[in-house]
């Protein structure tokens, strides 16, 4: 899954390879610690939070991937909480709002 390139990404995200899109993609890279061991638990995360009507998506105010938990789903936030502690992956809760950014794995 390290071959996977930064369109493929963005496709199975739902997003359309765009300039602007591969631009903010890039970004997000750059500020994320670890993301060659994560990309591909991202896509894993992602598909497993669909029935869940959640996803992973990028941030549109901010430099990081984000996890919507769109219907406060608490299976789904279980998930994403087990998800992060066996990637150890660092999340920040977006206060009043059921959405996480990942800032990236711990060091």
């Amino acid at each position: 899954m390290k071959n996977l390139t930064d369109e493929a990404l963005l496709t199975q995200l739902g997003y359309t390879p765009t300039s602007g899109t591969q631009e903010k993609l890039k970004l997000i890279i750059e500020k994320t610690p670890g993301y060659e061991d994560i990309k591909k638990h991202l896509l894993a995360l992602h598909d497993n939070l669909k029935p869940h009507d959640s996803f992973v998506a990028l941030s549109s105010s901010h430099d990081f991937f984000k996890i919507k938990n769109e219907n406060a789903s608490q299976e789904a936030d279980s998930y994403i909480h087990k998800w992060a502690d066996k990637y150890k992956v660092n999340l920040e809760k977006v206060a009043g709002k059921e959405t996480y950014y990942i800032r990236g794995q711990e060091v």
